[in-house]
């Protein structure tokens, strides 16, 4: 198993209108119902900070690979340019 926490540092009061983003494309659905997928939710920080965080599980280095290469992982690219000034990626495997 794979466990990414992928922590996005967002432009300054941009993070919720980043995450409705995330929702309203159905970015984070997308991400869920691919195979190999065991986990895919989104967190608010308790400090009020703009930081968002991504947990994601997966149940192998393939499936994280192929989750790369679908659109949804490249939109969610594209509004990480527009409400993201930073990305921090810490990886875990078991």
């Amino acid at each position: 198993m794979i466990i990414l926490n992928v922590i996005y540092k967002c432009k300054p009061d941009m993070r919720d209108e980043f995450l409705e983003m995330i929702y309203t494309e159905g970015i984070d659905t997308a991400s869920r119902s691919e195979k190999g997928n065991i986990k895919y939710d989104y967190y608010i920080p308790a400090d009020g900070s703009d930081d968002l965080l991504l947990v994601e599980k997966w149940s192998n280095a393939e499936a994280l690979a192929a989750h790369r290469e679908q659109p949804h992982f490249a939109r969610l690219g594209d509004l990480k340019k527009e409400y993201v000034f930073d990305v921090i990626v810490e990886k875990y495997e078991n």
